[in-house]
């Protein structure tokens, strides 16, 4: 008889739903971050020196230097999210070490929650929220937090993938007229489904929108893709949401525009130096002028168990020899 085939060795960087991780005791030697405190650069390493399997989250960062100190073991980087920014690709590969993500599964929850910030920022929900617990609220006034109309304004979608095409399809249903900008044009059908509109020029679009929505991936060529300079081509009344990632944004010019008047407002789930909050930014949220959410836009539980398995599968894949679904490679970033 055949002696059982070795267990791989699996450390998970961050806790993970208790389904996932006892599913995950159950087929791999798992190692589990019991505190959920998000690793140092030493316990990285530490734990990239003793793995077959590294499972790390958005808050490791994994990049060459840290890659180069990795055991002779670790094969596989089994990303538990979508994003990959957090991880240097090429130089994991280069090492000979494989990188997967989830994609797919958290298209409906993120394109919900973008939803729900731009209601928020338009009808001013967070401020109505506190009115009546802080006992503020003397009675209906016609003039009295007025917020704005949103049926038959411009949405201007920047990155129409998975998420940004299921924005679409909510916000079409709510009447707004969808544009977007991508690095190139979706398949006819789907424009057609959609009634989009595709603007080669990002410039071009962001200066004719109501609302903008950031639904791209964060790469070397879209840090601070909306730059002091494109945010200023927007018009004064126009509103922005971020549901993606915070560094495609210049913080620090979005908050002194919102400052001086000359953008509406803006709905934000995700920061430039998570979990460090642009001070700037929570003191405009006081102010009842912009809505901040702790990056909570994947954040449902079924998402979180989709997530969990796609890790097993590609695990699992990856360990039986074959090229597990969700292999990430330097160009499809």
């Amino acid at each position: 008889m055949m002696a059982s085939r070795k267990r791989p060795v699996v450390v998970v960087t961050r806790r993970l739903p208790n389904a996932v991780e006892t599913r995950m005791r159950e087929l791999f030697d798992t190692r589990l971050n019991i505190d959920d405190k998000p690793m140092t650069s030493a316990e990285l390493i530490e734990a990239m020196q003793t793995a077959d399997v590294l499972v790390p989250t958005v808050t490791d960062q994994i990049n060459a230097s840290v890659l180069a100190q990795a055991g002779p073991n670790l094969r596989l980087i089994a990303n538990f999210g979508t994003g990959v920014d957090h991880i240097d690709v090429q130089a994991a590969l280069a090492r000979g070490i494989t990188v997967t993500n989830t994609p797919g599964v958290l298209t409906e929850d993120t394109a919900d929650m973008t939803m729900a910030l731009i209601l928020s920022v338009a009808r001013r929900l967070p401020e109505g929220t506190r009115i009546i617990p802080e006992d503020e609220w003397a009675g209906w006034s016609p003039t009295w937090m007025l917020g704005r109309r949103i049926t038959g304004k411009r949405l201007g979608i920047v990155g129409m993938g998975r998420i940004g095409q299921a924005l679409a399809r909510r916000a079409k249903a709510f009447g707004l007229s969808i544009h977007y900008h991508n690095r190139r044009k979706v398949a006819a059908q789907i424009e057609e489904e959609l009634e989009a509109t595709y603007w080669d020029s990002l410039d071009q679009m962001l200066a004719r929108m109501d609302i903008v929505s950031v639904n791209c991936p964060h790469t070397p060529a879209t840090y601070h893709l909306l730059s002091a300079r494109r945010l200023k081509l927007m018009r004064p009344h126009a509103i922005i949401v971020n549901t993606a990632r915070g560094e495609i944004i210049d913080e620090t010019a979005l908050a002194r525009m919102i400052e001086g008047g000359e953008l509406a407002g803006a709905g934000l789930d995700v920061f430039e130096h998570e979990p460090t909050v642009n001070p700037r930014l929570v003191k405009l949220a006081r102010q009842g002028r912009i809505v901040l959410l702790p990056h909570m836009g994947s954040a449902t539980e079924e998402g979180r168990m989709d997530m969990g398995e796609k890790v097993i599968v590609n695990i699992r894949t990856f360990m039986d020899g074959h090229r597990p679904p969700d292999r990430v490679l330097p160009s499809m970033l």
